[in-house]
């Protein structure tokens, strides 16, 4: 059972917005001016969730661990940014039910925030494109300090912004390092099963609770203690 929270954090990528179109298109751009194969849309969604520089790293090598040649890495990470500064938010969707959830929970009078390990640059145009920038109180981003998911930093430090006490506070987010940092932060914790999680299910990080839809958490606080 969930206890009704003081302050909701909600995760960006793989939680709110599908932004892997647009991570996957300047991936293959980038690669191109490299003369390296394009990596594609499905190989990227694997790979995505611990921030652009690690996405470029593993596009780079062609799978999820190992480091590319540092020369190489140094050619290739700025075609990706200037790319991605250029493209951001054009082809990234929110997920169904989200406007929806988002809205009912502002309603609830739950106050709101949004942590990622997106960095700042590219977090705030995001929100603004897909029309979401005003829902939240709070923007942590992923260099706003010097610790990003799936340490507890961003989360504690978000709860002390809003004066709630992170014992009364939930993360709703899509992958391991949601999960991993809402327990060390105290936070409760719920999960949606369709964003980047590596390819696992991410029942198996044993949240308080999964949802298959944004919408569907509205409902489920309205009544909890």
């Amino acid at each position: 059972m969930l206890t009704r929270p003081q302050m909701i954090l909600l995760d960006l990528d793989g939680t709110l917005v599908d932004s892997v179109p647009d991570l996957a298109a300047c991936i293959d751009r980038m690669m191109q001016a490299l003369g390296l194969p394009e990596r594609g849309e499905a190989a990227v969604r694997d790979w995505v969730g611990n921030g652009v520089e690690r996405l470029v790293r593993r596009a780079l090598v062609g799978r999820l661990e190992g480091e590319p040649d540092p020369d190489l890495f140094d050619r290739g990470y700025p075609l990706f940014l200037d790319c991605y500064a250029r493209h951001n938010g054009q082809r990234s969707r929110l997920y169904p039910g989200v406007r929806e959830g988002l809205d009912g929970l502002r309603e609830a009078g739950f106050p709101l925030g949004c942590v990622t390990n997106k960095a700042e640059r590219f977090t705030r145009p995001l929100l603004q494109a897909l029309g979401i920038a005003g829902r939240f109180a709070i923007v942590v981003s992923g260099d706003s300090l010097p610790q990003k998911k799936p340490d507890p930093a961003p989360l504690l430090h978000a709860a002390r912004a809003l004066g709630a006490d992170p014992a009364r506070c939930l993360m709703v987010g899509d992958s391991v390092n949601d999960v991993r940092a809402a327990r060390a932060a105290g936070f409760q914790v719920v999960c949606v099963p369709y964003g980047y999680n590596h390819g696992r299910d991410i029942r198996e990080a044993a949240p308080d609770a999964v949802i298959a839809s944004l919408a569907e958490l509205p409902p489920r606080l309205r009544h909890a203690a």
